[in-house]
């Protein structure tokens, strides 16, 4: 029997994931199936079952692949690209829904959480990096504020819709800039 290429399996793994992030953010964990995602990914149940055992495992999945471009720089330009960036992402793919639900589940599920938090930190790790030296005793205050209103923005996008990121954008320069 010829072996399947690595490029295939990771193929279709996305593909499992696409489909599964889809109908969470459209439908919700709770309420999608995994007969949901088969339809959406177009393959077999046999299929999702050869890469994820469970709904759950799809959701710690998705969690773990994580970690949009954050800003490269503390500044308005910077920090406005990135709240535009994540406003798109709203917009076109449902991500705000999808992190909504995350968080919500991960009150709930101690995997989840660990997963969240360790992102979260590493969030609040990049942007302690890329404060100015002469705020440095700051740093890890201003980085806690800064993802803080980052996830309060995408919370905000799940919820109402399209939201304008400028007054967002001036917040968290008055945070950067103290």
């Amino acid at each position: 029997m010829p072996k399947v290429a690595q490029a295939h399996l990771d193929a279709r793994r996305r593909q499992i994931l696409d489909a599964a992030r889809t109908r969470f953010a459209s439908q919700g964990f709770a309420r999608t199936s995994i007969a949901d995602i088969v339809t959406e990914s177009g393959l077999s149940n046999g299929a999702i079952y050869r890469y994820f055992t469970s709904k759950d495992e799809l959701v710690v999945a998705i969690c773990e692949q994580g970690g949009d471009a954050f800003p490269a720089a503390l500044t308005a330009k910077a920090v406005s690209g990135f709240l535009e960036h994540v406003r798109a992402l709203a917009r076109e793919k449902g991500h705000a829904r999808l992190v909504a639900q995350i968080y919500a589940e991960a009150a709930l599920s101690p995997p989840l959480a660990a997963i969240v938090q360790r992102q979260l930190a590493a969030m609040r790790a990049a942007v302690a990096g890329l404060v100015p030296g002469d705020q440095a005793a700051e740093a890890d205050e201003i980085a806690e504020a800064f993802v803080a209103l980052c996830v309060g923005y995408s919370e905000q996008l799940a919820v109402r819709g399209d939201v304008d990121p400028a007054p967002f954008t001036r917040a968290l320069m008055a945070i950067v800039n103290r």
